[in-house]
């Protein structure tokens, strides 16, 4: 088999790359990819997840049902269903809010 041998002149890929990267010389940017109060809202909502359903059917489960648990666990899913579709909810108003702020942006500029 024949292979290539590199001369010492040549330069390889990662040499390449080298170049390429201190050529630029732009600052890095080392702000988080996500921001703080997107972290808060979605550990905020994890715990509503768990706490928000078993919290209800132990309630419910003696005091509303008197004892039916088949009572107080469909109550159980429907208050983890209500958790999660207000998860939605504040996301979709999220995204919403930075687009509106985008077009706010754009409109100023012009």
């Amino acid at each position: 088999m024949a292979t290539r041998r590199i001369i010492s002149t040549e330069k390889t890929i990662l040499d390449q790359d080298d170049d390429d990267v201190t050529s630029q010389q732009e600052p890095s940017n080392t702000t988080p990819a996500v921001p703080m109060h997107v972290i808060f809202k979605l550990l905020a909502f994890t715990f509503a997840m768990v706490i928000v359903p078993i919290g209800s059917y132990f309630v419910s489960v003696n005091t509303i049902f008197r004892g039916n648990s088949t009572y107080a666990g469909g109550l159980a899913a429907i208050m983890a269903n209500v958790v999660l579709v207000g998860y939605v909810v504040v996301a979709m108003n999220e995204d919403q809010s930075e687009q509106l702020a985008a077009k706010k942006k754009e409109g100023k500029k012009d």
